[in-house]
């Protein structure tokens, strides 16, 4: 019971940090209708400025707000430079456009700062566990979740009640509606960019809190795949309640199933309960169901 309450709770917690990632899939998916196989790196370069700054002396707080900023910058470039001009191709098009800028970003991580492992020195959050009756929990875990929870209500919340964010999900609801009232779907594509970056860094940064950074963390677009695709490709809420499901199923296949299949089970796990579910619920918990009529 011990391990599995234990097993419980590590989940929650990384899952946390799982729908602050999934949210960036989920974003340019629903604006842009376009799978960004380039999240995984988004997710590194994030992380890496944040090192960088926080190895210089800056304060961690200070050090993610300014990641947040340079994502936000690199989003808009990133949107202008290579998407712009793809708006209206066939979206496997930009999905291919999105596996090359995953390889160029990829090139840049490891040409600027390498593929050693590195850490957050000093730590940032106290090395001593929490013990609450029979868990105990890493307070790097605690911290991480509770972090992620807080940027996801923001992020919600910008989505939910400013002008920019409705503006998007009136893009991504109807395109053509929205154009109509004078929404800019170049703005809207450059904003969900941007946001997926600030989003995929800050995760990253957590990540990178809990193992260690290294070029390993950028699997993490893959990982963090599972956690969107049973949400709801669409669907905010689906990432938020997919990354938990994802995060508890991987620390439960790790306790109970690594002993019998070593090797690394718990990262298949996720694949094959994504597999599995989807023969059930093809479009997710949350996911439109587009319906055509002939």
């Amino acid at each position: 019971m011990e391990l599995l309450l234990m097993s419980l709770t590590n989940g929650v917690m990384v899952g946390g940090i799982y729908a602050l990632v999934a949210l960036g899939w989920v974003l340019i998916y629903k604006c842009s209708g376009v799978l960004n196989l380039a999240m995984g790196e988004m997710t590194l370069i994030g992380a890496y400025v944040s090192l960088s700054f926080y190895s210089m002396g800056v304060p961690f707080l200070l050090a993610l707000a300014l990641s947040l900023a340079i994502g936000f910058i690199l989003g808009l470039l990133v949107e202008r430079i290579f998407l712009d001009r793809l708006i209206g191709q066939p979206v496997l098009t930009v999905i291919m456009v999105t596996v090359g800028l995953s390889f160029f970003f990829k090139g840049v991580v490891e040409l600027i700062w390498g593929t050693d492992t590195r850490v957050f020195s000093p730590p940032i959050f106290p090395l001593e566990p929490l013990r609450v009756g029979p868990i105990v929990v890493g307070q790097v875990y605690l911290w991480s979740f509770l972090a992620a929870i807080v940027l996801l209500v923001l992020f919600v919340s910008f989505f939910k009640y400013t002008r920019w964010g409705l503006a998007m999900q009136a893009t991504a609801d109807d395109e053509m509606a929205a154009l109509s009232l004078g929404v800019s779907a170049r703005f809207v594509y450059a904003a969900a960019w941007s946001i997926a970056f600030m989003a995929a860094g800050v995760g990253g940064t957590l990540l990178g809190n809990i193992n260690g950074l290294n070029i390993s963390v950028g699997y993490l677009g893959l990982l963090v795949l599972p956690a969107v695709v049973l949400g709801g490709l669409n669907s905010v809420p689906g990432a938020i309640l997919g990354g938990i499901i994802i995060g508890i199923l991987q620390n439960l296949c790790g306790a109970y199933l690594d002993r019998y299949f070593p090797g690394g089970v718990k990262e298949i796990a996720p694949f094959a309960f994504m597999a599995v579910f989807l023969m059930f619920k093809p479009h997710g918990l949350w996911g439109w169901e587009r319906i055509e009529r002939v």
